[in-house]
């Protein structure tokens, strides 16, 4: 641990950032990076690890997230919805659901009225998938938040849903 200002900074990277920042520029207030600097290294390392569970079923995380959509939401999808519910772009939801409709995991209906309306579903492989997965990523997921204290981890869950929400109201970005 350093202490700037009063404050004691953790020794990690971001820290290292900080430190160097307040040496060439002491007039700066450098919280904010104390704070996006280690949500963005916290993500960036997450990525990089990829989730054991999705790996050994052979699914990136956005493949999962697209196949966890259409299971909690627990009724078909179009792809723009898909898109929504997911923070993905249309072509890139497009793209995904290409490979597991190929993978039998997802099945297409068309629009009895609207032809290039396309409608989505889990197939039952599809389902069965996210719910084999789903405890196992869970467990994942617990395991790397076991170094912070259960009581933080509450209190972070609800720091970060704060700066989310107004993230995405400031932003005007969908809400889920």
């Amino acid at each position: 641990m350093t202490t700037v200002n009063g404050r004691t900074i953790a020794g990690d990277t971001v820290a290292a950032v900080v430190r160097q920042w307040r040496t060439v520029r002491p007039d700066l207030d450098t919280r904010p990076i104390e704070i996006i600097g280690r949500i963005n290294r916290c993500a960036a390392l997450l990525q990089q690890a990829e989730d054991a569970p999705l790996r050994h079923a052979g699914l990136t995380r956005p493949e999962y997230e697209l196949l966890a959509a259409l299971r909690r939401t627990g009724r078909e999808l179009t792809p723009s919805e898909l898109a929504r519910e997911t923070f993905s772009s249309g072509a890139a939801v497009t793209k995904r659901l290409k490979q597991l409709t190929g993978r039998g995991l997802v099945e297409r209906r068309g629009d009895s009225r609207d032809r290039r309306v396309a409608h989505l579903r889990l197939t039952d492989a599809g389902r069965e998938l996210v719910d084999e997965i789903l405890p196992e990523q869970l467990a994942y997921e617990t395991a790397v938040l076991s170094g912070v204290d259960s009581s933080k981890q509450g209190e972070l869950g609800a720091l970060l849903g704060e700066l989310l929400g107004r993230l995405e109201e400031r932003l005007a970005a969908p809400q889920v």
